[in-house]
């Protein structure tokens, strides 16, 4: 009989949401800065062999575009809200964190699912709807210091019982959270959603190409003063703000990773309509807290 691998805590500490985003097993996800500063991550995470458990943190907002891995039902507990969010791998989320965000997360994979007879069609409509319960902060809370535990004791629980313990205590929380929003604000951040959706699939599929502020409303299939609206409401910021960061996000990857080793920060600056250079690099530092000039000369010393 083959003896299963000892529990173990992973920790990754990320410098560039480019690696915060790759150090998530199994998702398919996008990530662009969206508030100044150094960027400053933390992932920890678990593998109970067809359960994950992680830990993420970041200090600057970030705007996600993901996917959870296919088949799996998710458990996140937002810990700026104290908010549950249920996921699968079927739709594709947006969301923009706040600064200092921390969430925990199970993850049920694709065949604890099918072997435990976990009907995920039935949750169609509470999937990344805030959910409410008097457990979420205790839980969230538990399963950090778990996290925390696991990397210091010797001899730590069994994985079965463990994996037990978060499937029951997944479900009581489920059984009991209610939706805190009422029946027509979440209507209202329904559309939102979709509306961001749609914004979001397209920014995942050509994260290389730019637009302006009517061809986003085309995109979206809503009118201009509704993109507005929806936009502000959900993210913060307007639409206008968010194409100027998604440019400044794609000339940072340009210039992380130069089509060769003659490229210049001017000709980075103009393929993403940047025709001011002196502008250009006060917007790059303000949110980068890096000139593009660093990141360049970054790159060409790595070579």
């Amino acid at each position: 009989m083959t003896q299963a691998a000892p529990l173990r805590v992973q920790a990754f500490a990320t410098g560039d949401v480019a690696a915060q985003c790759s150090a998530t097993p199994g998702w398919v996800q996008q990530y662009q800065q969206m508030s100044p500063g150094h960027f400053a991550g933390q992932i920890r995470y678990l593998d109970l062999q067809g359960v994950e458990v992680y830990e993420e943190c970041m200090n600057t907002r970030v705007e996600q575009h993901f996917n959870a891995p296919p088949g799996s039902l998710v458990f996140c507990f937002d810990g700026s809200d104290n908010a549950l969010y249920v996921l699968n791998g079927e739709s594709r989320n947006t969301w923009i964190t706040p600064e200092n965000y921390r969430e925990v997360a199970v993850v049920f994979g694709p065949q604890f699912v099918q072997r435990h007879g976990l009907d995920v069609a039935k949750l169609e409509g509470l999937f990344m709807a805030p959910l409410t319960s008097l457990q979420n902060a205790l839980f969230s809370r538990w399963l950090s210091g778990t996290l925390t535990r696991l990397s210091a004791v010797a001899d730590p629980p069994s994985r079965e019982a463990l994996t037990q313990q978060l499937l029951d205590d997944c479900l009581f929380i489920l059984d009991n959270a209610c939706v805190c929003l009422d029946p027509g604000s979440l209507q209202r951040r329904t559309e939102e959603r979709t509306l961001m959706a749609r914004i979001g699939e397209w920014a995942a599929d050509v994260p290389d190409e730019t637009a302006n502020l009517l061809e986003l409303a085309q995109i979206a299939g809503v009118p201009l003063r509704q993109l507005q609206h929806g936009f502000k409401t959900y993210t913060g910021m307007s639409p206008a703000q968010w194409l100027r960061l998604r440019r400044l996000n794609g000339a940072r990857r340009q210039l992380l990773n130069p089509p060769s080793a003659e490229t210049t920060v001017a000709e980075v600056a103009m393929n993403w309509s940047f025709w001011h250079l002196g502008r250009f690099s006060h917007s790059y530092w303000a949110l980068f807290q890096e000139l593009p000039s660093e990141t360049l000369k970054h790159h060409q010393k790595l070579r």
